[in-house]
């Protein structure tokens, strides 16, 4: 049976490359099936996840979105995927794209993409954008399995949270469910990060910052295992935690 996994939380606190190292963790440790959504159509994920690839390459969620209703053989098409790993793909926008580009879509059609992936694939991995404005990030918190609310250590994104959580006290959001993490995204070793745990309440787990992900981020291979003992055995724990 398919798993969903949503990551939200503050801007800037590392949810693209959480979800995108998760979906890795996840394929390579379980031997599953795996497909990470980036939600974002306003800042598109993609061109940056694969700065190497050609842009006739990378094809768009949007395309399957815009169809009258979502087809499987359409969803497919417009994954991009990555050579030699079979069974691990990846859906978003595209270089250019913005949420004006295709027609508007709703919850309900959210619902039937969420609803093809996960006949698709082991586990779904969705990669929220901070406003739950966005249909895709909006249902994927509402309904994923499990939802990974991140932070990083720093004034800004616990004021983000501070400010926003109230937002969404609906039930509906489950936000007393939620998984609460801080990323370390910054090689700053002063960032007030038990400050941040106080402040945050339930910090469930920590990732430290790795130096060897950001180069990766930099040379656009950041779906790769990464050589860093720390940051992988961090990662296999919450890895454990999710999956269970």
């Amino acid at each position: 049976m398919s798993k969903v996994i949503a990551i939200w939380g503050a801007p800037n606190s590392g949810k693209t490359t959480f979800a995108t190292k998760l979906a890795r963790s996840i394929y390579d440790e379980y031997q599953a099936t795996v497909v990470v959504v980036y939600a974002d159509n306003e800042v598109p994920t993609l061109p940056i996840i694969f700065p190497n690839y050609k842009k006739e390459d990378l094809c768009s969620v949007g395309v399957a979105l815009a169809k009258t209703d979502i087809d499987r053989h359409e969803v497919v098409k417009q994954m991009v995927t990555i050579k030699d790993k079979q069974n691990f793909a990846f859906l978003g926008f595209t270089d250019g794209e913005n949420k004006y580009t295709y027609p508007t879509f709703d919850a309900t059609k959210v619902r039937s993409l969420y609803s093809v992936l996960s006949s698709l694939a082991d586990y779904v991995i969705i990669d929220c954008t901070s406003s739950l404005k966005n249909p895709l990030s909006k249902v994927a918190v509402r309904e994923a399995d499990e939802v990974i609310r991140l932070s990083a250590p720093n004034l800004k994104s616990v004021s983000y949270l501070a400010s926003q959580l109230p937002l969404y006290i609906d039930p509906m959001f489950r936000l007393e469910e939620h998984i609460q993490g801080i990323c370390v995204t910054d090689a700053d070793l002063y960032m007030p990060i038990d400050e941040a745990k106080a402040q945050l309440h339930d910090v469930r787990f920590t990732i430290p910052y790795s130096r060897a992900v950001k180069q990766q981020m930099l040379d656009g291979n950041l779906y790769e295992v990464v050589n860093d003992k720390k940051f992988n055995d961090k990662f296999k724990a919450i890895v454990e935690k999710v999956v269970a």
